[in-house]
């Protein structure tokens, strides 16, 4: 069976959930051998192992902290000379897709970002996207070179599959660009104690209904009664009520949970963009012609500051 390289993201050795996603979809397609770089790499093999990676590529160097991204894609680079994979897996962060689209043209290979679901094909692997602000779902495969593809946070189930995860040290050359953009500080994010609102099982955003930022507790209530990330709409982080960090839509984040309940939310297109790939949608909305009752499985038609409440209340009540 063909091997499948999966870039592995992680932080000092903690391997973050979509990477664990990626090995269950590489799986579909051949053998995930994983790319572990910088530092700790070495302390991932273990979850890499347990989650299918029959192979894991390590490599530290301090350029992968100092500098931004061209270091890694050498080390990719360097993964697929060594490997000849079927194709290279990303996840779909920022980051993730500069990485891909840098490797991609190096490769002189086609790409396909941002895939919620991956299968095997005759050609080689097909990828489901959601296109047109969600508007229509496309199956596609490359057609020329190596397939490079980034997949969205929650596009599969995490699956533990005890693999080999044998160790082997990656040899990489860094190019002259690699120390073309340097590092030269960093501020550590405050932690709410929230889920990262891309890697969420479960959303909760307001929008311009919550009608002030200090109405928007209410949210961050319900939110942290289902251990959940907290959104907010374009308009919310407009007029200040919410940061810019915590938007979601076409201009900010795309999210892709098991469960978003939107709150306050009208539904612009610019909005759905950024949500309609969750997998059950909730919306609260006193308006009942908003537009995000178009695409919602459960609506609530009513004001929010009496249904949100109630919710959170019933939700710590069966919690016990």
């Amino acid at each position: 069976m063909a091997e499948v390289l999966v870039y592995v993201d992680h932080v000092d050795g903690a391997v973050r959930k979509p990477t664990l996603e990626l090995l269950t979809l590489a799986r579909r397609i051949g053998e995930p051998v994983a790319v572990a770089l910088g530092n700790g790499a070495g302390d991932t093999v273990a979850t890499l192992a347990e989650h299918g990676a029959v192979k894991v590529l390590t490599h530290e160097a301090a350029e992968y902290a100092d500098y931004l991204v061209v270091p890694k894609v050498d080390a990719l680079q360097a993964a697929h000379e060594a490997v000849s994979p079927a194709a290279v897996l990303v996840s779909s962060s920022a980051e993730g897709k500069e990485i891909a689209a840098r490797l991609a043209l190096r490769l002189g290979s086609g790409i396909i970002t941002d895939a919620v679901d991956l299968e095997a094909g005759d050609e080689g692997p097909v990828a489901t996207q959601s296109v047109f602000a969600a508007s229509y779902t496309t199956k596609s495969r490359v057609s020329k070179g190596t397939p490079v593809i980034t997949v969205k946070p929650n596009s599969a189930a995490v699956e533990a599959a005890p693999a080999a995860g044998a160790v082997e040290s990656l040899s990489v050359t860094f190019s002259e660009q690699a120390t073309g953009t340097k590092v030269t500080g960093r501020t550590p994010r405050e932690s709410t104690g929230r889920p990262e609102l891309t890697e969420a099982a479960i959303v909760v955003s307001g929008g311009r209904g919550v009608n002030g930022a200090e109405n928007f507790s209410i949210i961050e209530a319900l939110a942290d009664s289902l251990g959940a990330a907290v959104g907010a709409s374009r308009a919310a982080v407009d007029a200040g009520w919410y940061p810019h960090t915590n938007q979601v839509g076409q201009t900010g984040k795309s999210v892709s949970p098991q469960l978003y309940i939107a709150n306050g939310i009208s539904g612009a297109i610019q909005h759905r963009a950024g949500m309609q790939t969750s997998k059950t949608i909730v919306a609260v909305n006193k308006d009942a012609e908003a537009p995000i009752f178009e695409l919602v499985d459960f609506g609530v038609i009513g004001d929010l500051f009496d249904v949100v409440p109630q919710l959170t209340e019933e939700i710590k009540t069966r919690k016990g």
